[in-house]
């Protein structure tokens, strides 16, 4: 008796269907085709095992299961559930009436317990497109992606749990909802600063105003940034701190994040809108960074695990120049793309680049006559921060020590500083003009747009192109520093609208760019004035 169930692989955060045929016809042995990693094939034994292991019999005949289509080649433990049922089914133990109507992936324990899977979130998006009627996952598996779907899922422990499903039986015990007992999807504003405690606030940083102003911006219209300064200026103080002021992520952004997540067998830390923030140690490889692996299984880096959210790279000038490098194109087109022999997978990156380092090898270059360096030494040094990279981060801040006197007031002064609560109020409302202004294109920052974008969102009036012009020659700004420095002086602008109206419900109407908008704007791009690196 033939018998067909549907499995699924991930392709990078999209799934593809696999049916799993299996058969009982004359003869004998087990037989499984269709291009199987180790691991699939290792599945025979796990799942005879626990076949046995709860009463039911492998038949004297031979089995055959083929996992099609032939041509792409499966990997993982997942595919223990479907041969399990199929085996069941073909050899006629139990009537399983329900079995090609519901997606089913796990991975089997000896003693028949069902083990959690990864890409549960691109499952259930196929099985929807498929029409299939629900999905049938490990217990924690089908936790992750019940509030994301719009069919049943079904979670299961135990092997006895799916055949019930299957059989027809009432099993509304089993199906994930969002619940009470289950985690269901964050409201996005109640739970905005839950999961946020270790997170700095603005008003434990001391001085460093121009800095906090810069970060405002940055976390304004999601851009990239970097800071150079000596050591204990507070660089990753601001960068930690820039994590809560941002707003919570809205429906589309949520789930494209948790489905990266899910590819990589991770699970999203804090509140499933809680915005990522990855830190990788400066010595972490290629790979690491842009993602890779092997031909059946290119997992994301920290690029895309860093999607909707922050990656932040400290002690930048002290990367690996072939991974300073790599992130030119992720940074350019907000996707990474990783090419194998029979292979490519893409994979979404659209993060915010927060990066740190010093001036040069001491540190402290340009904070008084403490730096021991010689003018080449500073220049080889920041010199490995390679131009076509600085060119494509939006805000370059210079981070200068703190004073004795401010280090000793600071307490006192504490309830001067405005709190990241305060400045989290002027980011959201400036974050919601842009999802009104960009609604229904795809993009949701300033940082994002496209160059007809630009022009359309971003016009210059007479006096300001004059303005630029002058910019331009005086210090030879790149075409795409120039567009960078627009899209800067629109958050600018956004910010000034978003200050008015916070504490009210309603979206500001964001006013035209102004001259003084581009001024900001141009000074924090000071690495690309003449001298050293503009220092």
């Amino acid at each position: 008796m033939l018998v067909r169930l549907y499995g699924a692989k991930c392709i990078g955060i999209d799934a593809v269907p696999v049916t799993v045929e299996v058969d009982v016809v004359t003869g004998i042995g087990i037989h499984l085709v269709g291009l199987a990693d180790v691991a699939v094939k290792e599945s025979l034994l796990r799942t005879v095992t626990a076949l046995q292991s709860i009463g039911y019999k492998i038949p004297g005949r031979k089995i055959v299961i083929n996992l099609a289509p032939a041509d792409l080649r499966k990997n993982g433990s997942g595919y223990d559930l479907p041969i399990a049922v199929g085996i069941v089914a073909a050899s006629g133990q139990t009537s399983l009436p329900l079995a090609e109507k519901f997606l089913i992936m796990g991975e089997l324990g000896l003693d028949g317990s069902v083990r959690q899977v990864q890409g549960t979130l691109p499952f259930v998006t196929m099985a929807e497109g498929l029409g299939l009627q629900g999905c049938i996952l490990p217990l924690q598996s089908a936790l992750e992606a019940a509030d994301a779907a719009r069919i049943p899922i079904f979670g299961v422990e135990k092997l006895e749990d799916v055949f019930r499903i299957l059989s027809g039986e009432e099993c509304s015990d089993l199906r994930v909802e969002t619940a009470e007992g289950h985690p269901g999807p964050d409201s996005g504003r109640a739970g905005d600063r839950a999961g946020t405690e270790d997170i700095p606030d603005f008003a434990d940083i001391v001085g460093q105003a121009l800095a906090k102003r810069g970060v405002e911006i940055a976390a304004g219209g999601g851009h990239n940034i970097i800071m150079i300064g000596p050591p204990g200026s507070g660089k990753s103080l601001l960068a930690k701190a820039m994590a809560g002021i941002l707003p919570p992520m809205d429906d589309e952004e949520a789930l494209t994040t948790r489905k990266i997540y899910s590819t990589a067998g991770k699970t999203l830390p804090g509140f499933r809108r809680q915005r990522p923030f990855r830190s990788p140690h400066y010595s972490a490889t290629l790979a690491a960074i842009i993602g890779g692996g092997s031909t059946d299984s290119v997992r994301p880096g920290e690029v895309s695990l860093a999607h909707g959210g922050i990656l932040f790279l400290d002690e930048f000038g002290q990367m690996p120049k072939s991974v300073v490098e790599a992130l030119r194109g992720p940074l350019e087109d907000r996707k990474v793309v990783i090419s194998r022999l029979q292979t490519k997978v893409e994979y979404p990156c659209s993060f915010m680049l927060v990066a740190a380092s010093n001036p040069c090898p001491c540190g402290y270059y340009g904070d008084g006559e403490r730096c021991t360096c010689t003018p080449s030494q500073r220049l080889s040094y920041l010199s490995r921060l390679s131009g076509p990279v600085l060119d494509r981060i939006d805000l370059q801040l210079r981070v200068s020590g703190i004073s004795a006197g401010e280090l000793v007031r600071s307490a006192e002064n504490r309830s001067r500083r405005e709190s990241s609560a305060q400045v989290a109020a002027r980011v959201r409302k400036a974050r919601e003009i842009q999802l009104k202004r960009f609604s229904g294109s795809g993009i949701f920052t300033n940082a994002e747009m496209s160059a007809a974008q630009l022009e359309e969102f971003c016009p210059l009036s007479q006096d300001c192109r004059y303005f630029m012009e002058r910019i331009i020659d005086r210090m030879g700004l790149s075409a795409r520093a120039y567009s960078r420095v627009r899209r800067i002086a629109r958050t600018i602008a956004d910010l000034e609208a978003a200050a008015g109206a916070v504490g009210t419900t309603e979206i500001p109407q964001a006013g035209p760019i102004r001259q003084e908008h581009l001024a900001e704007a141009v000074s924090y791009r000071f690495l690309d004035r003449k001298g050293i690196m503009g220092l």
